[in-house]
C-alpha cells in the first residue's frame, strides 16, 4: 500500500466513496494523519480498531464539515461550546459532548459521550464535505498507527506503519506533512464549565477568551484518545530534561548545542517547529536504531505545555 499524492478532487471523490463502500482511506489532518472509516459502518470501525490494535473500549472522534452536524452526532450542547465551535472550528479542537442515538456504543466505547471536531486541513475538509454530500454523515478517524505508537505525520509514515495491514480497497492519500504535528485539544463539554483533557495548539488561554474553565484535574472518567500514561511512543527509550550521551538521539531547541557524539534527530527554531517536527524526529530515532532518545522540552504554557505532556507519555 503505498501513498497516492496529487490531491484532485476526482481522488477526494473516490475516497469518499470508498468510504461509503467501508473501506479505509487515511488522510492528512492540520495536526496527525488520521486512519478515517465511516463513522456509522460498524464492521469497518471493527476493522478500523483491528488495524490499530485498539482497545475496543477507547473511543474514537467523529471528523464532522459542518457545525450543523453537530446535532446529528450530539444532544444538550452548551452555549458556550456553540461559541468554542465558532472561534475555533475548522481547527484542532475535539469537543467532548452527550450523545444522541445516532453515536453508538462502537464508537463511544461504551460512553454517553461523542468526539467531535472540524479539521481545517483542506484535503480533509474536502474529503468529509464530499463524504457527507454522498450520504454520510461523518468520519471516524484516529490517529493512523498502531495504537500507543508514535502519530504519524506524512502519508509515508502511514504506509510504513500500516501498509502492511490495508487492502486494496484503502486509501491512503498523501496531502504532505502535517501542519501542526501534535494532536488536537480535547474539551468536556457535558458540564457547566469547559473542561481541557487533553492539551494541543487550542491553548487554555485561548479557551478562556471564549468561556471560564473547569480547573477539575480528575479526568479518569472520560475516556478520550491519548489519555493513557503510556503513548505517542517509539521503540527507543525517551529520557526527559538531561543532558544527551554520545550515541544517544537529541531533540531540542536550536540554541542547545550538540554535544559530541551525539545523533541530532530535530534542532527546531520555535515551540511551533518542535511540535511539527516531534513525532518524525521520534521516527527517525527509531529508523537509526537508537535505544535512548533524549527530549529537552521547551518552556511555557500552551503549545509549549501539550509537547511536554506528549513527551512525558512517550517516556513513561
Amino acid at each position: 500500500m503505498y501513498p497516492v499524492s496529487k490531491c484532485s478532487l476526482e481522488l477526494i471523490d473516490k475516497a469518499a466513496s470508498s468510504l461509503l463502500s467501508g473501506a479505509i482511506v487515511a488522510f492528512p489532518t492540520e495536526t496527525v494523519y488520521g486512519l478515517g472509516v465511516d463513522a456509522e459502518n460498524k464492521d469497518a470501525v471493527a476493522r478500523m480498531y483491528s488495524i490499530k490494535g485498539r482497545p475496543s473500549d477507547h473511543p474514537v472522534i467523529v471528523h464532522i464539515s459542518n457545525i450543523n452536524d453537530v446535532e446529528y452526532w450530539a444532544k444538550e450542547v452548551p452555549q458556550y461550546a456553540i461559541e468554542l465551535m465558532r472561534k475555533f472550528w475548522p481547527g484542532a479542537m475535539t469537543l467532548i459532548l452527550p450523545r444522541s442515538e445516532k453515536a453508538k456504543d462502537f464508537l463511544t466505547g461504551g460512553q454517553e459521550f461523542v468526539g467531535l471536531r472540524i479539521p481545517s486541513n483542506t484535503v480533509a475538509l474536502n474529503l468529509i464535505s464530499s463524504f457527507i454530500k454522498k450520504g454520510g454523515h461523518g468520519v471516524a478517524a484516529p490517529s493512523a498507527n498502531r495504537f500507543g505508537s508514535i502519530s504519524p505525520t506524512s502519508a509515508n509514515d502511514v504506509a510504513l506503519e500500516l501498509g502492511e495491514f490495508l487492502s486494496e480497497e484503502d486509501l491512503i492519500i498523501d496531502g504532505g506533512d502535517s501542519e501542526i504535528g501534535v494532536e488536537s485539544t480535547i474539551i468536556d463539554c457535558s458540564r457547566a464549565l469547559p473542561r481541557i483533557l487533553r492539551l494541543g495548539a487550542v491553548t487554555e488561554a485561548m479557551i478562556r477568551e471564549v468561556s471560564r474553565i473547569d480547573l477539575d484535574n480528575d479526568l479518569n472518567e472520560i475516556r478520550v484518545s491519548g489519555s493513557l500514561t503510556r503513548h505517542y511512543s517509539p521503540k527507543a527509550k525517551v529520557v526527559v530534561d538531561r543532558d544527551a550521551k554520545p550515541g544517544e538521539g537529541l531533540i531540542a531547541l536550536a540554541e542547545i548545542p550538540t554535544p559530541e557524539g551525539v545523533i541530532r534527530l530535530a534542532e527546531p527554531k520555535t515551540v511551533t517547529e518542535y511540535a511539527r517536527f516531534l513525532y518524525s524526529a521520534l521516527r527517525e530515532g527509531d529508523t537509526k536504531g537508537l535505544s535512548t532518545i533524549v527530549a529537552v522540552t521547551p518552556q511555557g504554557d500552551g503549545l509549549a505545555a501539550a509537547i511536554r505532556d506528549r513527551i512525558s507519555r512517550a517516556s513513561a
